[in-house]
């Protein structure tokens, strides 16, 4: 495989660029979501908002004619990205959620201190798990770095990580991944 590539230059980065602030995410029962994120995941509730007029979702994200927003709501999640949901109606919607082979988005990752209490949990709750969990592969590999993906129930791929050890592309670069900020235990 390659290695990877970085813009070189005065234009090579966003200006101002901070961060990830929020993943959206189009889902069809904005309850059966809601529920999920907050009784499951343990995400609070920030915010619901208004839906915008008729015209904005196909102005704004260009979506066909017709589809309009049914439902916005804020979640914040720990320390990470905040998460937005959507509840769409469009007359050429898709009700199956995309597969990680399907183009867009591939899977939601939350960071978790321990692997094997997260699954538990995720088990008592009846989410589908897939098969792991599995240690980190390659550059991210390390003592205890280990993975697993789930589903949530309306199809949303769901990974679980957690890497406590330092990883092996730290050995050749400076660069940091995002880790989470310690807790006081």
């Amino acid at each position: 495989m390659d290695e990877p590539t970085t813009a070189s230059g005065e234009d090579s980065a966003l200006p101002g660029l901070r961060g990830v602030d929020h993943i959206g995410i189009t889902v069809p029962d904005m309850e059966q979501a809601t529920a999920f994120f907050v009784d499951v995941l343990g995400c609070e509730l920030l915010y619901e908002r208004e839906p915008p007029g008729d015209d904005a979702p196909r102005h704004r994200l260009g979506v066909p004619a017709g589809s309009r927003i049914q439902g916005v709501r804020f979640l914040r999640c720990a320390n990470g990205a905040n998460i937005e949901l959507f509840e769409f109606y469009s007359p050429d919607q898709r009700e199956e959620f995309p597969m990680p082979s399907d183009v867009g988005i591939q899977h939601l990752a939350v960071y978790v201190d321990d692997l094997d209490a997260a699954v538990e949990h995720l088990r008592r709750h009846g989410v589908r798990l897939m098969s792991g969990p599995n240690p980190l592969p390659g550059p991210e590999a390390g003592e205890g770095n280990r993975f697993i993906y789930a589903r949530t129930p309306w199809g949303l791929t769901l990974e679980l990580i957690s890497y406590p050890a330092s990883m092996n592309y730290e050995q050749q670069s400076d660069t940091r991944r995002w880790r989470p900020m310690p807790t006081d235990r």
